[in-house]
């Protein structure tokens, strides 16, 4: 038994040293997959939406077909449900458990999550629920990753980083945003700026984004031309933009953690009916606002092509904002992305257009507070600021707005911070995890698995030697990286802001290890 044990032990370490010149290769192969995996999925609702827009259209002229139309919605909700019901991993946006699978918290069956995801996802947001498809692209792409490193029997180590590079080309796929999908993976799911992942991620990303460009064109996601720059004499206007969709951000994530406890509440109710809830108030809106219906793409390019009155304004605001917390709530598979970028940008409208009837704010500069919301908001909700920015810029087509969207989304990030409000993914895990009963993923106890952090600065390890650390219990560090170099760790050896420590350990220890020294090493909050 010793003997298998340091055997294992010494392919893991081997395989740390020996893996990086190949990962990027392979990050590579899994963006190519995930990219023709994503284009695949973004075509069919592309499709799903033409086809949601006939319907409605046909249900104006004869009204005696709405019957029908929600029989077959209840079908479709009923299916759904039971897919989510059989699979939770698919249900919602796919993030939070992809963050939850990278902590060793969950486990996921990469094929079922594929097949449950992307089914699911059409046959919801291509009926009409305002959702998004970043989240399921993020979550498709990271299975596809866990797939590769199945199938080729990687370490577990290696199958971390093949997960995050999954993600990265995911988003970067459905957006066509390889620079905010390598920060999100970076800021929001790796939680790691490492320079290997750095260069993974990316490798992945501008794979997948190579093979959508190559059948969506070169344009971005939002073309918006002839957006002039705004003069610095109203960057007050920005902060107080900032104050506000900080609040406004603070709110999305309280209320939509209140309904999803609402739909929790309903004992009466099965897990397989609750989608067909939103399933049903979509036709309502469909007959109605069709404007709010799905992701909320053609809503953000037609209020920057379009003049509308301050009150429709208002109320799509209100619509998209309640229709979304519906449809999330409800389980289906779906993103908040795009709704919530959408929100972000209808509140930008409101804003622009309420400073040009009250303070003779320059009509030319509305679509500005349209495209500056959409970051701050953003940030608000996710708390990852850079990648908002990025992701605003490039998915508007133009960096020449870098400042402005820049304060807007740290005045945002300040608010939402003195709100004590915590990243909506960081929440919905939590949630996940307790709704399932905190069944964590444990692993094998004769496996090893390597773990990489990074050292904060003011952090309780800055500046200590290893020997005054009271390290926890069943791990063992490695390794110590200091920029190009890699110590062999000592008593004697300090520790320094921006060193990676390098840990070894059994892998049904990992979760507790990770939040152990998570808390020990990258928690800033902590004084020496």
């Amino acid at each position: 038994m010793k003997s298998d044990s340091k055997h294992n032990t010494h392919n893991t370490l081997m395989s740390w040293h020996s893996f990086r010149l190949k990962l990027v290769c392979e990050s590579i192969c899994i963006g190519i997959i995930t990219g023709l995996l994503i284009v695949l999925y973004r075509h069919v609702l592309e499709e799903a939406g033409i086809f949601l827009n006939g319907v409605y259209m046909t249900l104006s002229i004869k009204p005696i077909l709405i019957i029908p139309w929600i029989g077959i919605l209840i079908i479709l909700g009923y299916i759904v449900g039971l897919m989510v019901k059989r699979e939770p991993m698919i249900s919602g946006s796919g993030i939070p458990q992809v963050e939850g699978v990278l902590l060793r918290k969950l486990d996921m069956n990469w094929l079922r999550v594929i097949s449950g995801k992307f089914i699911g996802g059409v046959l919801t947001i291509g009926s009409g629920l305002s959702l998004g498809r970043e989240g399921p692209s993020v979550q498709l792409g990271a299975a596809v990753g866990q797939g590769f490193s199945k199938i080729f029997k990687r370490v577990k180590i290696e199958e971390k980083y093949l997960i995050t590079s999954g993600a990265s080309a995911g988003l970067a796929a459905a957006f066509n945003a390889p620079l905010a999908a390598v920060m999100f993976s970076l800021e929001e799911v790796h939680k790691n700026f490492s320079p290997l992942v750095l260069l993974s991620t990316l490798a992945a990303a501008l794979s997948a984004d190579f093979v959508a460009r190559g059948f969506f064109g070169l344009k971005p996601v939002f073309n918006f031309e002839n957006i002039s720059t705004l003069p610095l004499k109203f960057y007050f206007y920005i902060v107080l933009l900032g104050a506000i969709v900080g609040v406004l951000g603070v709110a999305f994530n309280t209320l939509l953690l209140k309904t999803q406890n609402i739909y929790e509440k309903q004992k009466w109710l099965p897990k397989e009916m609750k989608i067909i809830i939103p399933l049903l108030i979509s036709v309502i809106f469909g007959i109605f606002l069709p404007q709010i219906l799905g992701g909320g793409h053609n809503l953000i390019v037609s209020l920057v092509t379009g003049n509308l009155p301050l009150t429709i304004l208002i109320v799509l605001v209100l619509a998209k904002f309640l229709f979304t917390m519906a449809s999330y709530g409800s389980g289906a598979p779906g993103g908040i992305f795009l709704p919530l970028l959408a929100i972000g940008a209808l509140v930008g409208n409101v804003y622009g257009v309420v400073l040009v009837h009250f303070v003779n704010f320059d009509t030319m500069y509305v679509n500005n507070m349209i495209i500056l919301a959409m970051a701050g908001y953003f940030t608000a909700v996710v708390r990852s600021p850079i990648t908002g920015i990025i992701l605003i810029a490039e998915m508007s087509g133009s960096f020449k707005h870098m400042l402005s969207l820049a304060i807007v989304s740290i005045v945002a990030y300040i608010v939402a911070d003195i709100l004590a409000s915590k990243p909506i993914y960081e929440s919905l895990l939590e949630k996940f995890l307790h709704n399932q009963g905190e069944k964590i993923f444990t692993g094998h106890n004769k496996n090893k698995a390597i773990l990489e952090f990074a050292v904060c600065m003011g952090s309780y390890l800055d500046g200590k030697q290893i020997k005054e650390v009271k390290w926890p219990s069943h791990c063992l560090l490695v390794s110590v990286k200091r920029g190009g170099d890699e110590i062999l760790p000592r008593g004697d050896t300090v520790i320094y802001p921006g060193d990676y420590l390098v840990v070894l350990t059994n892998e049904d220890k990992v979760s507790k290890i990770n939040d152990s020294l998570i808390l020990m090493i990258s928690s800033c909050e902590i004084i020496n």
